[in-house]
């Protein structure tokens, strides 16, 4: 019984083990975001008209890319100590990156600090909603700014 049970288990003759495992692109406009693991590292490409980029890591979640106004890649992961981070590709080939307890998700939109509002070219800021729980001495915000926060 446990000889048959054992052989039963065991992979089939001829069967080999999956190397890397390709999750579906996402195209957002001019961007284009594509992963991959293995078992133990994640690979993910970010490609558009500035050039292509390609990271490797170890990660606990994601990579997970998401489209916003069919314009603005997202990518969200979270590293095996637990850091998440969120990063915004835009097609002008700027990019924002904040650790992910900075962002939030209200209403099926993603909520980012004011200080990013600055950072993001105007055709693309009103994809996003902005706090203003993020003043520090090193980026204040503006009170012009604060106008503009939902909490």
């Amino acid at each position: 019984m446990l000889l048959a049970m054992a052989v039963l288990a065991g992979p089939a003759l001829g069967q080999t083990r999956v190397g890397a495992q390709a999750t579906n692109p996402v195209t957002c406009g001019a961007l284009k975001g594509e992963s991959s693991r293995n078992e133990s590292t994640s690979q993910w490409t970010i490609s558009g008209p500035s050039g292509k980029t390609t990271e490797t890591g170890v990660l606990k979640s994601g990579p997970r890319f998401e489209c916003l106004d069919g314009a603005i890649l997202t990518l969200e992961f979270a590293s095996t100590a637990g850091h998440g981070v969120f990063e915004a590709y835009f097609p002008d080939g700027t990019t924002i990156s904040y650790g992910r307890q900075q962002i939030n998700r209200r209403g099926g939109r993603v909520v980012l600090p004011i200080q990013a509002k600055a950072r993001i070219a105007a055709p693309w800021r009103a994809a996003f909603d902005y706090h203003c729980r993020l003043d520090m001495p090193a980026d204040p915000i503006p009170a012009s700014a604060r106008g503009d926060c939902i909490f």
